[in-house]
């Protein structure tokens, strides 16, 4: 799987956990660029995430996300 389609699915399921289509995420989208990823939402994508891709994350490792090339970096390292 290649990072731009890594990066679709996880924008299909920040669009569908915080319903809102307008949402369009690059690499370098952070939290603070979103207006609805707050700490509930940021645990909701997480589950929403390892359930899509069928891994799981360490807790130091979404601790350290900064942004979401680094989710990807996550994603990446684990399918």
């Amino acid at each position: 799987m290649t990072r731009n389609e890594i990066l679709t699915s996880v924008n299909e399921i920040f669009i569908e956990t915080m319903d809102n289509k307008d949402i369009v995420l690059e690499e370098k989208t952070q939290a603070a660029d979103v207006d609805e990823w707050d700490s509930i939402i940021h645990i909701l994508l997480v589950v929403a995430i390892e359930k899509k891709f069928n891994i799981r994350f360490a807790s130091n490792e979404i601790q350290n996300w900064k942004d979401i090339g680094e989710i990807i970096d996550s994603i990446s390292s684990k399918i």
